[in-house]
């Protein structure tokens, strides 16, 4: 990646000095704690416990009464400890009161914020964290899923963060906001902003950046869709589609979306198990049925759906077979014993944790990706 994309990296690196503007106070403070300490070492021969005893209640004006009687010396040491620590004391906290005015204290915790998100792998990016986002998030966070949630209202930055929900403060239509936000590291990105145009710009840069990278994004309108497909989009959800098309569903097949719901709250998942294009991948598996593999019962897990991949001069074995594995881009959904498995060929399977776990090992070097789904 270049510079270029970077800008932070560009910056020249801050002094000792502008770094740690709390230091110099700090230092001050330490300095005449221990220099009166040693005063009173010196000149009354007192333990140390006595001397910082001492100290500590001639600087924060307590006033206890004095440990020892004070030789003509000590006394010195007392005048330069009640000068010295008040002198100190008041530029320490004047210091620390006008960093935190500042907001240094807040860009400090920030900077530790985005080092953290530097370590974040495999994540999910969701862009927005309005109603929509908030849902997605929820679904999420029951799923077990690694999220961080990008908005630019500090409101809604703090509804996530009660949540207890890491969010960064930027604007998710800028190269660098998605950058910071780990896109070259993410497993999928979410562009839930409440217009289409902010999530056309999410979607143009994300899929300039990050070729390969899943992409799902909300629209309000057919014509948003279209766009928003043409930018590189992998899906496009229409709020307002899909609530219609579940009560719909709730009212022609109430049982069918009763299940959806139960199973969503269960330990059943579902995922997604992207076949590697090279045959040479796929050893064994290359052109045997599921029947033959007997997946269902080596595993646990079902499979649900299987989708083979567009018929081409690269990948030959999608005109091979016959029926299922004819090739196409449709999903095919209940496949029979009779479906082959070919390269590049997507297949959706249900089960258990452990159950994918077992079909995901049974697979071996066959997979080059998987995604979890929305039950």
């Amino acid at each position: 990646m270049s510079m270029r994309s970077r800008p932070w990296l560009r910056r020249s690196p801050p002094t000792s000095r502008s770094r740690r503007p709390w230091l110099l106070p700090l230092v001050a403070l330490v300095l005449v704690i221990n220099a009166s300490a040693l005063g009173y070492r010196i000149t009354e021969g007192w333990d140390w416990g006595d001397c910082y005893w001492m100290v500590s209640i001639t600087i924060a004006t307590i006033g206890y009464g004095e440990v020892h009687p004070l030789s003509a010396a000590g006394r010195v040491v007392t005048v330069f400890s009640i000068i010295g620590g008040v002198v100190v004391v008041q530029l320490t906290i004047r210091s620390l009161v006008t960093l935190s005015e500042m907001g240094y204290f807040r860009k400090l915790r920030q900077r530790r914020f985005i080092d953290w998100v530097r370590t974040m792998q495999d994540h999910v990016i969701l862009c927005g964290y309005g109603r929509i986002g908030r849902e997605i998030a929820a679904q999420l966070g029951q799923e077990g899923i690694s999220l961080l949630i990008v908005e630019m209202d500090p409101e809604r930055r703090d509804a996530a963060e009660e949540k207890g929900l890491p969010v960064l403060l930027a604007d998710a239509t800028l190269d660098e906001t998605l950058l910071e936000a780990g896109i070259l590291r993410c497993r999928s990105l979410v562009a839930a902003l409440p217009n289409d145009a902010a999530n056309l710009y999410v979607v143009l840069s994300a899929r300039a950046m990050a070729p390969k990278l899943r992409l799902i994004a909300r629209s309000d309108s057919e014509e948003a869709e279209r766009k928003l497909r043409q930018a590189g989009a992998d899906r496009v959800i229409s709020p307002y589609v899909a609530g219609g098309r579940t009560m719909a569903a709730t009212a022609l097949r109430p049982l069918s979306v009763d299940f959806m719901d139960l199973l969503a709250g269960s330990d059943c998942e579902v995922e997604e198990f992207q076949l590697s294009e090279d045959p040479a991948m796929l050893g064994e598996l290359l052109n045997r049925t599921l029947q033959d593999l007997h997946l269902r019962r080596r595993t646990g897990a079902l499979v649900l759906a299987v989708r083979n991949p567009e018929p081409s001069v690269s990948n030959p074995y999608a005109y091979r077979g016959s029926g299922y594995a004819r090739g196409g881009p449709e999903l095919i959904a209940n496949p029979g014993g009779d479906v082959q498995v070919i390269p590049g060929q997507l297949m959706v399977v249900m089960g258990s944790k452990e159950q994918l776990a077992r079909f995901r090992t049974l697979l071996g070097a066959a997979v080059v990706e998987e995604s979890p789904m929305t039950s």
